[in-house]
C-alpha cells in the first residue's frame, strides 16, 4: 500500500512497470526492446539476522535476449553514505542469485540526492578498484518537468511521476494547476500524487485542485451533482474506515504483537466498518495478528 512520499517514488513503478521504458529516454537513456516486466521479491536477505530488502525489484525481458535483465529501483530522500554498501551488496547478490545483470535505478525529489547518487560507488583499495557500480538516477537535476496539458494528457503515470519528481520545486504549484485537470478524471494517479506530495501546502493546493466534482448548478438533481454526492459520501466512509484501520494496528503495536506488511496492507485496504469493528475487538487479545481474520 502506497503510504508516504517514500513508497510512491518506487511503487508508482509496481502499477505501471512499462514505466520505466517511457522515463528512461527522457533523460537520455534508451530502454532496450522488452516483452514483459515482471515484479519481483523485494526481500534480498541471504543471512536471517541480516535483513536486507531493496525497494522495488523487476525482471525485465527482452526481445532476443536470454533472460533479460534485473532492474532494482530504490528511492532515495537524502545523501546516505551507508546506502553505497546497501547497494553494492544488492547487485552482488542479485547477480549470484539471479544469474541476470542487475541494473540499480534511483529515484529522488532533490538535486542535491539525486547528484549524489548519481556519483560511481567505487570498491577496492588506493592501488586497484576491484568493482565499481554506476547508478541510474531520474529526479528533478535530469527529468524535465511536465506541465503541458497536451503532453500530460498523452501519458499520465509519466505525469504523476514527473510531478512527484519536482516535489520541491519553486514553482510547484504552477505544474500542479497545468496538470491538475489533466490528472484529476485518472482517480488512482491523483491519489498516489496526493500521497507522495506529503503534508504541507502543495497537497492541501492539489486536494482543492480535485475537488472537480462540485456541480455548477446545485440543487438542480444532474447526474453531475448525484456523483458530487456519491464522491463526497464515499469520501467520509473512506475516511472513518481508515480511522478505524488505524485504530486497530495501533492496539496491535501497543501490545507489542508484530505487525507484517501483508496484515498491515489487509487492513488499511478494508472499507467495511462492521468488519474493521470486529477487527478491533480483537485486536485487543490476539496473540498474533494474522488471528484477526481467524474467522473468515
Amino acid at each position: 500500500m502506497v503510504s508516504s512520499p517514500h513508497d510512491t517514488m518506487h511503487q508508482i513503478f509496481r502499477k505501471e512497470p512499462d514505466l520505466f521504458a517511457r522515463l528512461l529516454p527522457r533523460v537520455g537513456i534508451t530502454f532496450p526492446e522488452y516483452t514483459s516486466i515482471e515484479l519481483l521479491d523485494t526481500d534480498l536477505t541471504e543471512i536471517r539476522p541480516l535483513e536486507r530488502r531493496v525497494d522495488s525489484f523487476f525482471r525485465v525481458r527482452t526481445a532476443g535476449e536470454e533472460g533479460g535483465f534485473l532492474l532494482a529501483v530504490e528511492s532515495q530522500g537524502r545523501p546516505d553514505p551507508d546506502k553505497h554498501n546497501s547497494w553494492t551488496y544488492y547487485l552482488a547478490y542479485m547477480y549470484a542469485k539471479y544469474r541476470l545483470p542487475p541494473i540499480l535505478l534511483v529515484v529522488c525529489q532533490d538535486k542535491v540526492t539525486a547528484a549524489w547518487a548519481a556519483k560511481p560507488i567505487r570498491i577496492g583499495s588506493r592501488f586497484h578498484t576491484s568493482m565499481q557500480v554506476f547508478p541510474l538516477v531520474l529526479g528533478p537535476k535530469n527529468l524535465p518537468v511536465i506541465n503541458d496539458p497536451e503532453e500530460a494528457a498523452r501519458d499520465v503515470p509519466a505525469t504523476a511521476f514527473s510531478v512527484l519528481a519536482h516535489a520541491k520545486d519553486p514553482a510547484l504549484l504552477a505544474i500542479l494547476d497545468a496538470v491538475g485537470p489533466v490528472v484529476g478524471p485518472h482517480k488512482d494517479w491523483a491519489e498516489i500524487i496526493e500521497v507522495g506530495l506529503g503534508e504541507g501546502p502543495a497537497r492541501d493546493h492539489w486536494r482543492k485542485l480535485m475537488d472537480v466534482y462540485t456541480p455548477v448548478f446545485p440543487g438542480s438533481g444532474t447526474v453531475m451533482e448525484e456523483a458530487w454526492r456519491k464522491v463526497h459520501a464515499d469520501g467520509e466512509a473512506r475516511g472513518e474506515a481508515r480511522g478505524e484501520a488505524k485504530a486497530v494496528l495501533r492496539v496491535l503495536e501497543a501490545r507489542g504483537v508484530e505487525v507484517s506488511e501483508s496484515v498491515r496492507e489487509r487492513v488499511m485496504a478494508c472499507l467495511d466498518l462492521e468488519v474493521l469493528e470486529a477487527w478491533l475487538d480483537r485486536s485487543l487479545t490476539v496473540t498474533r495478528a494474522e488471528e484477526l481474520f481467524v474467522e473468515e
